[in-house]
C-alpha cells in the first residue's frame, strides 16, 4: 500500500485524532486548484490589466517602476520565488521586501518621487503587521500603488481597502485559504497568480505552462510520498534544502515546512547551490538530509552536481534527495535517492517553484507525524499561530 493510499483510507475520525484533517487535503488539492487559479485570473484579465497599466507596467517611462513585492514568512517567500519572473516580463525593478520590515523601516524602502507598485501577499489578510504597512504607507506615501493578493475574502486586506482609488484587491477561490498552520496551497497558488500577473498579455501562453504543473504535480504525488515517508523514516534531525536562482525561493519556504511542521524539532534550513560553501556547509553532518532542487539549464546544474559531489566526497552526509524536473537531469547525479517531476517539456526554473515546493511540504507533513505531532496544529505550546494579528502596532 503506497503512503498515498494508507493516509486517504484513514477515516474522517482517525484524520481528526492525526491531525491530518485540513494539511493533508491542501497538500493533494494543489494540481486541479492551480487550473482554478489560472481560470480566476484570466476571468479578471481586464480590470487587473487597466490597474497594473495605471501603475505604470508596460508604460514608455525616462526611469523604470519601482516594484515591491511585500509579505511576511511564506507570503515573503512567495515574492522571493517570483521576483526574477516579473523583473524579466515587466522590465522593473522588483524587489522582495517583507512587511516586517517596512513596518519599522519603511522610509528605507521608499525613494522621494518616485513612483511604485506594491504587491502585498497575504493568505489570511488579517496579518496586523500586514494590514498596518499598507494604511501607513497609503498615509505616508500616497502616490504608491498597491496590489494586494490574498485567499480570505472576508480579511482586512480583502474589505478595508475596497474604498482607496490606488488599490486593487485580488482574492482567490475560499478552498486555497489553507485552514492548516502551514500555508501550502496558499503559497503555491499566490505564486500561480504572481506568475500569471507576470504573463499578463501572453495568458494563453502561461496556461499551457500551469497545465504542465498541474499534470506533472498529479503525476509525481504519489511516488512523491512515498519517497518523503521513506526517507523520514530512515532518519534526520536536519534537512538543508538548495535551490539556484527562483528555486532558492522553492528551498527557502521548504525549509520553513519542515521547521513549522515539525514544531521546531526537525531543523529546516536553506541557501543557494552556491552559497552553502561560503559558511553553511559547517552545519552539514551525518544527521542531515541534503534535498538538492536541481535547476533546468544545463550550466546551473553543472555547478549544482559539483557542490553535491563535494559533499558526497567529503562524507559530511549520505542522506540526498535529488529533485529535478525530468528523469534525464536527474540521473546526471551519482547519488541514488532521486525524484524527477514529469514534466512533459521543459520549464524555465522561473516557473517551477510551485512543482518542487510539493517535497519541501511532504517531507514536513511525514516528519510532523513521526515527531507525534499534530500536522494541522504543530505547535502544541503555541509558540506561532495560523495568523500572526497580536502584534502591537507603534
Amino acid at each position: 500500500m503506497t503512503a498515498a493510499s494508507k493516509l486517504l483510507d484513514l477515516s474522517t475520525s482517525e484524520r481528526e485524532a492525526l491531525g491530518l484533517v485540513h494539511t493533508l487535503r491542501e497538500i493533494l488539492q494543489q494540481p486541479q486548484t492551480w487550473r482554478r487559479t489560472y481560470e480566476r485570473v484570466r476571468s479578471f484579465h481586464k480590470p487587473i490589466e487597466e490597474f497594473l497599466s495605471s501603475a505604470g507596467i508596460g508604460a514608455n517611462r525616462p526611469q523604470p517602476l519601482n516594484v515591491l513585492l511585500v509579505g511576511a514568512g511564506t507570503s515573503d517567500y512567495i515574492g522571493k520565488s517570483v521576483c526574477a519572473l516579473l523583473q524579466k516580463s515587466w522590465l522593473c525593478n522588483v524587489r522582495v521586501v517583507p512587511s516586517t520590515d517596512l513596518l519599522t523601516n519603511m522610509e528605507d524602502h521608499v525613494l522621494p518621487d518616485r513612483d511604485y507598485l506594491w504587491i502585498s501577499f497575504s493568505r489570511s489578510g488579517d496579518s496586523s503587521e500586514g494590514v498596518a504597512v499598507l494604511e501607513q504607507a497609503l498615509t505616508l506615501f500616497p502616490r504608491v500603488k498597491h496590489l494586494i493578493v490574498t485567499c480570505n475574502q472576508n480579511g482586512r486586506m480583502a474589505r478595508s481597502f475596497e474604498t482607496e482609488k490606488n488599490v486593487f484587491t485580488f482574492v482567490l477561490d475560499d478552498e486555497v485559504n489553507d485552514r492548516g498552520l502551514a500555508m501550502t496551497s496558499s503559497f503555491s497558488n499566490m505564486v500561480i497568480v504572481a506568475q500569471a500577473l507576470a504573463q499578463l498579455r501572453t495568458l494563453a501562453t502561461y496556461g499551457s505552462i500551469v497545465e504542465n504543473l498541474a499534470t506533472s504535480a498529479s503525476l509525481v504525488l504519489p511516488t512523491a510520498m512515498n519517497v518523503c515517508e521513506r526517507i523520514v523514516a530512515e532518519g534526520f534531525s536536519k534537512v538543508c534544502f538548495l535551490g539556484t536562482g527562483a528555486l532558492k525561493g522553492a528551498a527557502v519556504e521548504s525549509a520553513l515546512k519542515v521547521l513549522e511542521l515539525t514544531g521546531g524539532r526537525v531543523i529546516g534550513f536553506s541557501e543557494s547551490f552556491l552559497g552553502l560553501r561560503h559558511g553553511p556547509l559547517s552545519a552539514v553532518d551525518n544527521d542531515t538530509l541534503v534535498v538538492g532542487f536541481l535547476s533546468a539549464d544545463s550550466r546551473r546544474r553543472a555547478f549544482e552536481l559539483d557542490l553535491l559531489k563535494e559533499i558526497d566526497n567529503k562524507e559530511l552526509t549520505s542522506k540526498f534527495l535529488i529533485v529535478a524536473s525530468t528523469a534525464q537531469s536527474a540521473t546526471e547525479s551519482s547519488l541514488n535517492q532521486r525524484l524527477f517531476m514529469q514534466l512533459s517539456e521543459r520549464i524555465s526554473d522561473l516557473y517551477l517553484p510551485p512543482l518542487f515546493v510539493l517535497v519541501g511540504q511532504l517531507l514536513g507533513l511525514f516528519a510532523s507525524l513521526r515527531e507525534g505531532l499534530r500536522p494541522d496544529e504543530p505547535s502544541p505550546r503555541g509558540a506561532i499561530s495560523r495568523v500572526v494579528s497580536h502584534v502591537k502596532i507603534y
